[in-house]
């Protein structure tokens, strides 16, 4: 499949071209991974359709969200959305775990869910995935409901739950240079407000989908101020785009 590139040079690229040569790792900050954030929305602003993302995908959008995940050293996915998208493990193709062994990396990237009060959705196939590995941080003080899953909690002090010190400990204790956010919208806009997201890339899906209380892409408090944007490169593919931005600052 081509993808036709509008920005920076225009042209065509095959799909796995696209985010070929992102070495996320190499823009790492000393002290916490560097962090992008991948989303979709509909044209109309919403991240769900009948609360699921995925009426809003499309097979490019599917393939460029599985590269994405394969060269980065752990996936972040708040509880809800583990639990709301069924998620399994994270990197399944055989192709894309040689890929990462070759790239240094271990076949399958850590899996990093954050949550304060310690109820993980353990009955989504990633939990019940033996080779899984899963990182849980979290302020709460209980114990974690049993899974089949390699469990690690790295419990952290405070309220509300510190994000940053997360991404420190993600870096410090397990080498951790790259995270790539795959939401929901509130982790997406606890992230964005503990100035943690370092590059946005959004799907703009060519539907409308209207009101309903469907979440747009953050949810939360509003921010202290509104977050410029830098648009790094603009991608379609018939009717869809994929844009990636950088956050203002970073």
């Amino acid at each position: 499949m081509t993808l036709e590139r509008l920005l920076p040079q225009p042209g065509d690229v095959t799909l796995h071209e696209a985010y070929a040569s992102l070495r996320l790792a190499e823009r790492a900050p000393p002290d916490r991974p560097y962090v992008i954030a991948n989303m979709i929305a509909s044209t109309d602003g919403l991240a769900t359709i009948g609360g699921r993302s995925g009426a809003l995908s499309s097979p490019a959008d599917h393939e460029l969200f599985l590269d994405l995940a394969t060269p980065g050293d752990a996936v972040m996915v708040g509880t809800a959305t583990l639990g709301i998208e069924g998620y399994g493990p994270l990197v399944r193709s055989e192709q894309r775990q040689q890929r990462r062994v070759e790239e240094g990396l271990d076949p399958v990237p850590i899996a990093v869910t954050a949550t304060r009060s310690m109820e993980l959705p353990t009955q989504t196939p990633l939990f019940r995935d033996p080779n899984s590995r899963i990182v849980v941080l979290t302020n709460s003080r209980r114990e974690p409901p049993p899974c089949e899953a390699q469990l690690i909690v790295e419990r952290l002090e405070g309220e509300p739950l510190d994000l940053l010190a997360g991404m420190q400990r993600l870096r410090s204790g397990h080498g951790v240079r790259s995270v790539l956010l795959e939401g929901g919208p509130t982790i997406l806009s606890a992230m964005t407000a503990a100035g943690l997201v370092d590059e946005l890339f959004l799907t703009i899906a060519p539907k409308l989908a209207g009101g309903g209380g469907e979440p747009a892409i953050m949810e939360g408090p509003a921010l202290a101020s509104p977050v410029e944007l830098q648009l790094l490169s603009l991608l379609r593919e018939g009717s869809y785009l994929f844009a990636r931005y950088r956050l203002g600052g970073r």
